[in-house]
């Protein structure tokens, strides 16, 4: 079941917190709850996706994307993803997730998030995300615009160049042998 209590949460807390830039890092807090387990005692690989999500609002109501998405009818897509599993998470771990926009190019925003539990790194994802429309994928100029913050593009660390390069050398459509 989607977490729709934690989403609204985070939501009217992101409305009360401080304006940030959209290449800021956030931080929000949560627990790990019974129903965010698996059969194993730890958090399912598909909730964390959930809450990276969850994390990604934050950002967007911090930095006044969502005030540009709604008076623009865009929407946010994201295009690609690369995760690390690293540390368990376990029913009741007390959760501080990272998330930070870390480069543009000319069609996607690079986000990073980390999920930490006492101060150690337990699972990371990079995220390729896009503003839709209408029309199509809008240019990331025109969002920065939108919510009132400057745009430079090419910025993106070594790390996420490497994994732009990797992904065009992965097949698409995938083959079904």
């Amino acid at each position: 079941m989607y977490p729709f209590f934690r989403f609204i949460k985070t939501t009217l807390q992101a409305k009360k917190r401080s304006k940030i830039a959209f290449t800021d890092q956030s931080a929000i807090r949560f627990y790990c709850h019974p129903w965010d387990i698996d059969m194993w005692g730890e958090m399912n690989n598909g909730r964390v996706l959930t809450l990276y999500d969850i994390g990604r609002m934050d950002v967007a109501i911090r930095c006044n994307l969502d005030k540009a998405l709604m008076k623009n009818k865009w929407a946010l897509v994201v295009a690609g993803s690369s995760v690390r599993y690293r540390k368990r998470i376990k029913m009741f771990d007390h959760i501080t997730m990272k998330t930070q926009c870390v480069g543009v190019d000319d069609k996607w925003f690079y986000l990073e998030q980390s999920m930490w539990v006492k101060d150690k790194p337990c699972s990371s994802v990079l995220i390729r995300a896009g503003i839709t429309s209408k029309d199509g994928l809008v240019h990331p100029s025109l969002v920065a615009n939108a919510i009132g913050a400057e745009y430079t593009e090419g910025n993106l660390p070594l790390w996420v160049r490497e994994w732009i390069d990797s992904e065009q050398h992965r097949p698409w459509p995938p083959t079904a042998n």
